[in-house]
Parts: C-alpha cells; sequence; structure tokens
C-alpha cells in the first residue's frame, strides 16, 4: 500500500514538473521574440519566468524524493530487484539529463535578466522540444519496458 501511495506522490511531481519544462522555455520563446527595450512586456515575461522557475524547484526535488522512495520502501531485496532492470537504468539516465535541462533553463534565465541571450527565438523553440522528447522516451521505458 506504502508503494501505491509513493508512485501516486511521484506521479504527482513528474506532471507538475514538466508542466514547468514545457512553460519556461515557451516563455523563452518570447523574451527571445521582443526587444530588450520592450520595458513592460520584458518585465512581465521575466516575472512570470523567475516565479515559474522557482515554483519548479520544490516540482523537481518531489519527482526525485518519491522516486528514490519507491525503489527504497522495496526493502533490501527489492531494491535488488530494481537494479537488476535495464528500463531503470535507462529511464534514470533520462531524468538526470531532464533535471539538467532544468539547470540549463536557470542559466538562460539568467542570462534573460542580464540582458545576456544570444539565441533566437526558432533556437527556442527547437530547445521547448527536448522536454516532449525525454517524456515519451521515459514513458516507453515505464511503461513498454523494452530490456
Amino acid at each position: 500500500m506504502l508503494f501505491l501511495w509513493l508512485k501516486a506522490l511521484h506521479v504527482f511531481f513528474v506532471i507538475s514538473w514538466f508542466a514547468g519544462l514545457f512553460y519556461l522555455p515557451r516563455i523563452f520563446v518570447n523574451l527571445a521574440s521582443i526587444s530588450p527595450e520592450s520595458g513592460a512586456e520584458r518585465a512581465r515575461l521575466l516575472g512570470m519566468a523567475v516565479r515559474l522557475k522557482r515554483f519548479m524547484i520544490p516540482l523537481m526535488l518531489g519527482t526525485w524524493i518519491f522516486g528514490i522512495a519507491m525503489i527504497a520502501s522495496s526493502g533490501t531485496e527489492g531494491m535488488s530487484v530494481w537494479f537488476q532492470q535495464h528500463w531503470l537504468h535507462a529511464k534514470l539516465a533520462l531524468v538526470l539529463v531532464l533535471t539538467g535541462y532544468d539547470g540549463y533553463c536557470k542559466k538562460l534565465l539568467r542570462d534573460f535578466q542580464n540582458n545576456r541571450n544570444k539565441r533566437s527565438h526558432v533556437w527556442y523553440r527547437w530547445f521547448n522540444e527536448i522536454p516532449a522528447a525525454l517524456l515519451l522516451l521515459i514513458l516507453i521505458l515505464v511503461i513498454v519496458k523494452p530490456f
């Protein structure tokens, strides 16, 4: 029963974190599309991005905490079974990539805050697709367990 509660909380935090991972780069697209002298619009978008990024931190932490708690709740024997499953290794690697992506978003946000952005809105449109691709791969690993 504990495992199912942990799983429900893990899925909640994953969905919530992904909402931020989908939306923050979309704000970057808009920031890259306007002039740094756009005053009120730029300040509004930057404020949205800062608040969203701040909100995403506990969501990412909750994803990690409840994911690890699910594995730990299996006990020593259960944990050894979990770590023999190669799909889990691949999933954890992709979650590490997502965590790096999240950290890189923080760097990009600082660049916008300090007027150091050098990338176009087109680059951010492509950058915005990375979480969707990673989500698809993670879902395939968790549901299909191809290896």
